[in-house]
């Protein structure tokens, strides 16, 4: 029997010197529900009665139990601006936007001779029927 009962203190020990983190979670549920760093109550900053050191610790030894941990707030959406200077993601536009023209050069350049044939024609027309009005 003795030999029993000094296993049980032992591992009664053991467990007592290992992070308790069920009863931490029961204990500090409600306050791990208010926030990260505290929160607002009646117009007045609160910080949580759990620090961020134990709190992290908390969240560490849940997570490594296996457990799911509710506590942490929303992630914001990232951003889709883009860091680095203005002037270089303007050229690599200006640069893409003139690949994209120089395809449509062609199809551009019949465009104008067609409309610079039809001027010329039209100025030749012109100068004949003022010519027969004369």
């Amino acid at each position: 029997m003795a030999g029993k009962a000094a296993v049980k203190s032992v591992v009664k020990s053991v467990g007592e010197y290992q992070y308790p983190w069920r009863d931490k979670l029961v204990k500090y549920k409600d306050e791990l529900s208010k926030g990260v760093w505290g929160y607002w109550e009646l117009g007045a900053w609160k910080p949580l009665g759990i620090s961020a050191r134990r709190r992290a610790r908390l969240r560490k030894e849940v997570l490594l139990a296996g457990e799911d941990w509710n506590y942490d707030p929303q992630r914001k959406e990232m951003r889709n601006k883009r860091k680095g200077h203005k002037c270089d993601r303007i050229a690599a536009e200006k640069r893409e936007n003139t690949a994209a023209l120089m395809q449509k050069m062609p199809a551009m350049l019949a465009d104008y001779r067609k409309r610079r044939w039809e001027r010329k024609m039209k100025e030749e027309d012109d100068a004949a029927r003022r010519a027969v009005q004369e």
